[in-house]
């Protein structure tokens, strides 16, 4: 891309990509081989949905598709259209179909995810008869919202948020479009922080700053500058930096140390400073499992509900299920045993040798490892005084005893260390 920057002209469709091989970022599924690249080099278009965060290149694959198979490319809002545009989607597809070019048609709907049933309805029919091809854009999981019979015929293909050496990328491109002069390293750092991978916030954010360069005939753009021209906002958030991790360190540290008021603190701060609520989503399975564990199972599903119920509703509405997860995080009682005994059976794993299964634990689906002793001698434990085969060893041959797993006594492993404790003695007077 060589032509000079048109200031009537906006960033981001002056970058729009015009090839595949023009395309930042998507190799998983652009890539040489990989399935959606193989869709566009078939010959045939085939229905199907992108699901992605915002600026990810939906749009862009969209119509890249429609020019690669010469096809009348048209856009349907499932937020602004209706029937009524269906309707007329419907009458372009047949006239393109049944003129003199037979040309095929790609109907691109924007934000399926809010498509409603007579949408649907009135949509179906034509991707099934074949009068068109549909590739719908969303930013939620089509699983939830999709109706079943136009989801199973469309394939779903995962986008990703762009990673940093795409979004520096996009970066070049427009400081070689002479849209921007030279911008700080720092500054670069921090515009790719604050985009979180969302190359159209990007280039928006680019552009603001290459009218305010020009108007203020800057030759370099520095820090200092972009957080004087973009605000606090720019200053409160920094994703890839020290203060993001601090933060996120400070909201785990309250958590595990039982303290709700200050874990819902540094909570708000995250979101407030422009964090992701699914990272945050994903940092509170990650605390249910790590810091509470079998001292309230509950905690991990909990976890996993308030992450489901953000993906449904979105922001702001799903937030307040997060916040209800952040607090039962910190109030539960908290166990890393779980955390401590996989670390420790792992560590003995790397270390030892390959031990052979026992052969009673073996399986024996046919006469010839019957005959070989697989399973002889195995104790059914359902069979056994209270579920439970006294004396019967589960380790292989030769091992010393293992005590990976040690509850404490707190919540419900208070419990499980009971059990434990009553197992053992049973297995103690069995030997």
């Amino acid at each position: 891309m060589a032509t000079s920057f048109n200031k009537h002209q906006p960033l981001a469709e002056l970058l729009r990509p015009r090839t595949l091989g023009q395309v930042i970022g998507q190799q998983h599924v652009l890539g040489e081989g990989m399935a959606l690249r193989l869709a566009f080099e078939s010959g045939q278009p085939h229905s199907c949905i992108l699901w992605g965060p915002p600026g990810v290149g939906k749009t862009t694959i969209a119509r890249l598709m429609a020019d690669a198979f010469d096809a009348q490319f048209i856009t349907i809002s499932a937020v602004l259209g209706g029937i009524k545009e269906i309707r007329e989607a419907v009458d372009q597809a047949i006239l393109a179909r049944d003129g003199l070019e037979q040309r095929r048609t790609i109907v691109f709907v924007d934000e399926v995810h809010r498509f409603n049933k007579s949408q649907q309805d009135a949509f179906l029919p034509h991707v099934e008869s074949g009068l068109f091809t549909f590739i719908g854009a969303t930013t939620e999981n089509p699983s939830f919202e999709v109706n079943s019979a136009l989801l199973s015929r469309a394939a779903v293909y995962v986008l990703q948020p762009l990673d940093t050496d795409s979004l520096k990328e996009i970066v070049e491109q427009a400081q070689a479009q002479q849209a921007l002069p030279a911008i700080e390293s720092i500054a670069i750092d921090r515009l790719i922080a604050y985009a979180d991978g969302d190359a159209r916030r990007l280039l928006n954010t680019l552009e603001t700053l290459g009218v305010a360069a020009r108007q203020e005939q800057m030759t370099d753009i520095t820090d200092a500058w972009l957080l004087k021209v973009l605000g606090e906002r720019m200053r409160r958030y920094d994703k890839g930096g020290e203060q993001f991790y601090d933060t996120i360190s400070a909201l785990h540290k309250s958590v595990r140390g039982s303290d709700p008021d200050a874990a819902l603190y540094w909570f708000a701060r995250m979101l407030d400073g422009g964090a992701e609520p699914r990272y945050l989503a994903r940092r509170f399975i990650r605390m249910a499992a790590e810091d509470i564990g079998l001292a309230d199972p509950r905690a991990l599903r909990m976890a996993l509900d308030a992450a489901d119920v953000y993906e449904r509703l979105g922001s702001p509405e799903g937030e307040l299920a997060l916040a209800e997860c952040v607090i039962y995080l910190a109030v539960a009682p908290k166990s890393n045993a779980v955390y401590k005994a996989f670390n420790e059976a792992k560590a003995f794993v790397k270390k030892d040798g390959t031990r052979p299964v026992p052969l009673h634990l073996r399986n024996a689906p046919t006469k010839l490892m019957k005959e070989l002793d697989y399973g002889k001698g195995y104790r059914y434990a359902h069979d056994e005084e209270g579920g439970f085969a006294a004396g019967e060893r589960y380790l292989p041959e030769g091992m010393p005893e293992a005590e990976f797993y040690r509850p404490v006594e707190r919540g419900l492993e208070i419990r499980i260390a009971e059990k434990l404790r009553d197992l053992k003695a049973r297995n103690q007077k069995k030997s």
